[in-house]
């Protein structure tokens, strides 16, 4: 059962980091606000892995190509959903972008059946949409979801961060299967070193060809920048415990809870203003998870 604690560490550990990106993005483009995330997570990544093995004796196992592949694509498709949230913030505030960033729970349940072959009960599935439900409700701000809503452009970004980070989960799932151990935790830490190693390169690449006057202010904003890879690279590790040792669905369901933790970090620590219908959208979180982990155990 480690995947629930890791996956309810995760939720803070994403929504906490979040919150301060969003302060690093009014000092950043949206590519050098996300490579923050992954320039000065890496260095955590690896000491996280070097405790580990330092404290299990365990050898460093060995990468195949398929692994590293594997990894490659979950680094290209994190990069696009966290891309794609910080543009959604732009578009309307930090909770209605991460609301509709967190449907990913239901594109999990979907694409992780037809690619992976992962199956869930009901009770989950009914879980999944209760919550999803309530997701939805947060986002409109107490009034009725319509269909102009879900067509805007912060939804239309949301939707695609949260199809990005199911991709993710899919990919890291499929590489901790590559990887020649036993280990479910030593995996997901492998894997979160070579993906933040891939996303380092990747968006470092481009942001110092296409925007390299954004380099001084990376590394100018070290303070903050520095929280953001903190908390980024220990919600991954807790991301990919859960990946590595239970169904991307359930992970991603359960993990839904960072909603309730965003309408926290939003109004205490962004200070933005409460909207109408968020506690019912809480109420329907919440269940959503219950019910989601009645279905799981």
């Amino acid at each position: 059962m480690i995947w629930l604690p890791a996956t309810l560490l995760a939720a803070l550990f994403q929504a906490w980091r979040t919150a301060v990106q969003q302060r690093v993005r009014a000092e950043l483009s949206v590519n050098a606000a996300g490579l923050v995330r992954y320039l000065y997570g890496l260095p955590v990544g690896i000491l996280l892995l070097a405790l580990y093995l330092g404290w299990t004796g365990s050898a460093l196992p060995a990468l195949h190509l398929p692994f590293i592949a594997f990894c490659a694509a979950a680094g290209f498709a994190q990069i696009i959903g966290t891309n794609l949230l910080l543009m959604a913030f732009g578009y309307r505030n930090y909770v209605a972008g991460t609301a509709f960033a967190k449907t990913e729970a239901m594109q999990g349940a979907l694409l992780a059946f037809l690619l992976l072959g992962e199956t869930l009960s009901w009770l989950t599935i009914s879980g999944i949409a209760v919550g999803v439900a309530g997701v939805m409700i947060v986002a409109a701000g107490g009034q009725r979801l319509r269909l102009p809503d879900i067509v805007q452009p912060a939804a239309l970004c949301g939707l695609g961060a949260g199809l990005g980070f199911t991709m993710t989960s899919i990919f890291v799932k499929s590489a901790s299967l590559e990887l020649a151990t036993s280990d479910k935790l030593l995996a997901a830490l492998v894997a979160l070193v070579v993906v933040q190693g891939w996303q380092t390169l990747m968006q470092g690449s481009y942001v110092a060809v296409r925007e390299r006057e954004q380099l001084p202010r990376v590394l100018s904003t070290w303070r903050t920048s520095g929280q953001v890879g903190l908390l980024a690279a220990l919600g991954s590790a807790c991301w990919f415990t859960g990946f590595a040792t239970a169904p991307v669905a359930l992970v991603r369901a359960v993990g839904q809870v960072e909603v309730i933790l965003t309408l926290g970090f939003s109004r205490f620590y962004l200070r933005e203003a409460r909207k109408p219908g968020e506690a019912l959208g809480l109420l329907l979180v919440g269940a959503g998870v219950v019910l989601a982990l009645l279905g799981g155990i």
